[in-house]
């Protein structure tokens, strides 16, 4: 087996597109593991380590770049504010020294539909910017993941950054296992909430609810103004922008790939405009609650496997979906609601 070490990340796309075949490694938390046990004898592995482009994050006009090897440890001590829902799910990875090393960029590149990062990434409306020696693409997040464990890499691209708006309003984060810690989900839920666009210079402030057993605890508050659509120089719009005045999901452990609840987002965005809430900030009737959590269970497509039924996923996902819900619609009534809208 070849191990290639490129110092920058010029050498490391070199590299990937001499060697198509050769599998990228940073925190090696899934690869080694596979090779350990035999599962995988790739030709060559390409270390990343030392490519200090992609180990940084930067925050420009309301999104975050997130470099494809920033590790979870670093996500929940510098990203807290303005990442919540991304914070909440590096708290449930594996096991501090899992968290030291692990990356979203890995979490990613594995495809997993149990990963814990990729429900916050759809809720958010992520964007994956994958680089190879023909330049940068942007892939939408609800269009990466192609099938258990595959995703819409070419062979010869790597994973160079995550672009992520800013937190628009209160996002939440909440998994099941069948233990509190180092567990791979049964399912998982993400929800963002995105208050309609306040007035030029204000905007909503956004606070996580507190997590019961089996999610995190609650993130910082967030204040960012309303994100804008990501770019690069060959693909000057994502085809995934944020609208104001919307709600985000993600489903994890409970299809093929992670899954946006598309019906149950529309539901939702639908009843806070048609009803006033975003303006008055009001209690969200339980019945709103009931049709969410059925909407998200509706639209998961688990199995039956030795974590959990397929029935059993689609029941504890309701109940995340309505226990997300009230956290993060508690949140935003404790903040008041949308500036200028009340």
């Amino acid at each position: 087996m070849e191990f290639l070490q490129p110092r920058s990340l010029a050498e490391a796309i070199e590299a990937k597109a001499e060697h198509p075949a050769a599998v990228p490694i940073a925190g090696g938390t899934d690869v080694m593991v596979e090779i350990n046990f035999d599962a995988r004898r790739p030709a060559a592995l390409l270390d990343l380590n030392r490519v200090g482009e992609l180990s940084s994050w930067q925050r420009t006009d309301g999104q975050v770049r997130l470099g494809a090897t920033v590790t979870y440890t670093r996500i929940m001590a510098e990203l807290g504010d303005l990442l919540p829902g991304l914070a909440m799910a590096a708290r449930t990875v594996g096991s501090p020294q899992i968290r030291n090393r692990g990356t979203v960029g890995g979490n990613l590149g594995a495809a997993s539909p149990a990963g814990d990062c990729h429900p916050v990434l759809l809720a958010a409306g992520a964007t994956v910017e994958a680089t190879s020696a023909r330049g940068p693409r942007l892939i939408p997040a609800a269009e990466f993941f192609t099938g258990p464990k595959r995703n819409a890499l070419a062979a010869d691209e790597l994973i160079t950054a995550v672009l992520i708006p800013a937190a628009p309003g209160p996002q939440q984060f909440a998994k099941i296992g069948t233990r509190n810690a180092m567990v791979i989900a049964v399912c998982a839920f993400a929800l963002e909430l995105r208050p309609p666009r306040a007035p030029t210079g204000a905007a909503p402030r956004a606070t996580t609810g507190a997590a019961p057993r089996a999610t995190t605890a609650a993130a910082p508050r967030a204040t960012t103004a309303a994100a804008p659509r990501a770019t690069t120089a060959d693909n000057p719009v994502s085809d995934y922008p944020v609208a104001m005045g919307s709600v985000g999901t993600g489903v994890g452990s409970a299809g093929p790939t992670p899954l946006r609840a598309r019906a149950a987002e529309e539901f939702l965005s639908g009843v806070l405009g048609e009803a006033g809430l975003w303006q008055s900030a009001g209690r969200l009737p339980d019945r709103v609650a009931q049709r969410f959590g059925e909407l998200v269970a509706a639209a998961a497509r688990p199995i039956d496997d030795v974590r959990g039924t397929a029935a059993y996923r689609r029941h504890a996902l309701s109940v995340l979906a309505r226990r997300t819900l009230a956290w993060a619609w508690d949140s935003y009534r404790a903040e008041g609601g949308a500036p200028g809208c009340g």
